[in-house]
């Protein structure tokens, strides 16, 4: 992921499985730093599957949680 502001908008989405094929729920839209605060006040089972996209690029929360 590129190197973004805490401003930056973002899409912070959770990527279910499920027996349908499963989908994607967006949790929030708006800066970086809010959807993080949201992502880390997530249950860890939820933290697995979410997902923060900006403008150019996707990468798993857990992913920069490890970076």
């Amino acid at each position: 992921m590129r190197t973004v502001s805490d401003s930056v908008s973002v899409r912070l989405y959770h990527l279910a499985d499920g027996d349908d094929g499963g989908g994607a729920a967006t949790l929030f839209y708006g800066p970086l730093g809010e959807a993080l605060a949201i992502a880390h006040a997530q249950p860890e089972e939820v933290q697995a599957g979410l997902f923060i996209a900006t403008e150019n690029d996707v990468v798993a929360f857990l992913e920069l949680e490890d970076g």
